[in-house]
């Protein structure tokens, strides 16, 4: 019998996984920080946190800080946290509330709209126009009450467009109506940024790593990829689990009315390009997403969502998933760390990929799509980023 002809569209690295230098190389780091990160989405908050005008949040990564605010005309806005006279930050903390923005260098005053409207001896400085100097903005999404910003626009898809194949299923959970309820949680890891996403859309090592989650969910977790946004799942199982938290949650999880009953012992998570995921459980949702530091650091930055529920047992609950998944991150770290420093040794190359880890494949392919070195199973020669590319 013969073999079907592969497609001229066929990705001849379609088989294998990124390569171990892109994991710890300073220069693939740099290019992919600018072509990947920049242009990307990231999460800064729920609308909720900004609920009055003057309330901001902050987010710092790749060397910009990012101020999102909400104006007195009630429209959330995004500047970089830098005054345009000495780029004085001017703002402190993830968190605050200011009608105007005052530069605690020199006083120069912004309105939250990001407009200059005051300067300290103005006439002293016969170049400026306060219309030119306003604070520099950044694109904002705002996508079922969560608020997206993003350093650079390079034509890529929305928020809303990349959860487009899932919105119908999110749809029940009221992302909107949900209040903070943990404050954003920073922790650092020896690890490179992607390591952490790769592993968390890695069905394989589930049932070999987790016992916890392989008690909970049985045979049913599964997972599956759209063209930017990963979808795991896993149905809590009939048979009660011999650890006393998993079975708690087993046995007390409350029905949640708003929810269908497909969903009332459901795990969902979501995996969005390129470095940001949703645990979305019936009792709460958890937010993660891994921001680089160096090429072989990255900081986690999480929050905890949920819907108003006074029910004791509701309480009790997301205590329980608190303690399950503390469990569960504990694990992960162990195996990310030794990945790590795996990928440092000389004799690993690039590994294969199975037919069954369509997530993988996926980050892979849209890696390789921007970068097409990330197809080299080696570095090439130092200051390979600064050479003319080739015409295509």
């Amino acid at each position: 019998m013969t073999a079907p002809a592969l497609s001229v569209s066929h990705d001849p690295d379609a088989d294998w996984s990124l390569p171990a230098w892109l994991y710890t190389d300073p220069e693939y780091f740099e290019v992919e920080c600018a072509r990947v990160l920049r242009p990307s989405w990231q999460i800064v908050c729920h609308e909720s946190d900004l609920a009055e005008p003057g309330d901001y949040r902050t987010l710092d990564y790749l060397g910009e800080s990012v101020v999102a605010i909400r104006g007195v005309d009630g429209v959330v806005r995004a500047f970089a946290n830098v005054c345009r006279h000495r780029a004085m930050r001017l703002v402190e903390g993830p968190a605050g509330c200011a009608r105007k923005i005052v530069c605690p260098y020199h006083a120069w005053t912004y309105e939250s709209d990001g407009r200059l409207t005051g300067v300290p001896m103005r006439r002293d400085y016969p170049a400026l126009r306060l219309e030119d100097n306003g604070l520099a903005p950044f694109d904002v999404e705002l996508w079922r009450g969560f608020v997206f910003v993003r350093l650079e626009d390079d034509g890529g898809p929305s928020v809303a467009a990349m959860m487009a194949p899932y919105d119908c299923e999110i749809a029940p959970y009221r992302l909107e109506d949900v209040r903070t309820i943990s404050p954003v949680r920073t922790r650092e890891r020896a690890v490179n940024w992607k390591n952490v996403g790769d592993n968390y859309s890695d069905n394989l090592h589930i049932p070999v790593a987790h016992d916890g989650l392989t008690r909970l969910f049985g045979r049913s977790y599964a997972i599956e990829a759209q063209p930017y946004v990963d979808k795991m799942s896993g149905r809590l199982a009939e048979r009660r689990s011999d650890d006393p938290w998993e079975r708690f949650y087993q046995t007390h999880l409350p029905r949640v009315d708003h929810l269908p009953e497909e969903n009332q012992r459901l795990w969902l998570y979501y995996k969005l390009w390129p470095n940001m995921a949703f645990d979305i459980y019936p009792d709460q949702i958890d937010f993660m997403q891994w921001l680089p530091l160096t090429p072989t650091t990255c900081l986690l930055r999480e929050m905890v969502f949920a819907l108003p529920d006074d029910r004791r047992e509701m309480k009790l609950i997301r205590y329980a998933n608190w303690r399950i998944n503390r469990t569960v991150n504990a694990e992960d770290t162990h195996l990310i760390e030794r990945v790590q420093q795996g990928m440092a040794s000389k004799t690993y190359t690039a590994g294969p990929i199975g037919a069954s880890e369509v997530c993988l494949r996926s980050f892979a392919r849209k890696i390789r799509e921007r970068l097409p070195e990330a197809r080299l199973h080696h570095p090439p020669a130092p200051g390979w980023s600064r050479r003319p590319r080739a015409a295509s």
